[in-house]
């Protein structure tokens, strides 16, 4: 199982990033495949064609297993995200991508943002999304019980998604 971790937070090596690894790691028992902390595309991001921007969407759609997270800013996902999943292409840029929308934020005011906001626009892209979306205090993500009962609840739904559409994707 290839596993990703998406970031879009406008500053590099960010909590937001630790967060997506340790929900990953949770998950699957192993560290990331690969990681794209979205920031680091830069300029690219901002246009059509860049090879960097075109290499991190091609590593993020041939995953199986893809978190995705983003500070939770004005109540949404951020921009930079934004910018990111501009690029991959309606209904089927995801398509065979199993993904855990994850936003972080400092109280529960936000707590429905990413089921509102990430979750759709990820379903849009053609992800399958079989779980819950899950928002995490930005001060206690680390800590095991923030993440226990989604995961104790959700982990066999999330990893049994990714390990059919891979058999799928196979036949």
């Amino acid at each position: 199982m290839i596993t990703t971790v998406v970031v879009g937070n406008p500053k590099p090596a960010s909590r937001t990033l630790d967060a997506a690894t340790v929900v990953l790691e949770r998950l699957t028992g192993r560290a990331p495949d690969h990681v794209v902390d979205v920031v680091e595309l830069g300029a690219g991001l901002l246009g059509w064609g860049d090879e960097g921007v075109a290499e991190a969407v091609r590593t993020t759609a041939a995953s199986d297993l893809v978190v995705v997270a983003s500070p939770t800013y004005k109540a949404t996902y951020t921009g930079v995200l934004k910018l990111f999943l501009d690029q991959f292409a309606t209904a089927d840029g995801l398509a065979g991508v199993v993904a855990v929308p994850v936003m972080l934020g400092a109280g529960p005011a936000h707590a429905l943002a990413p089921e509102v906001f990430l979750k759709p626009v990820l379903v849009e892209l053609g992800a399958t999304v079989p779980a819950p979306a899950l928002y995490l205090n930005d001060k206690h993500y680390s800590e095991p019980a923030s993440t226990d009962a989604w995961t104790a609840r959700w982990r066999d739904v999330v990893l049994g998604a990714a390990t059919s559409l891979q058999e799928g994707t196979r036949s």
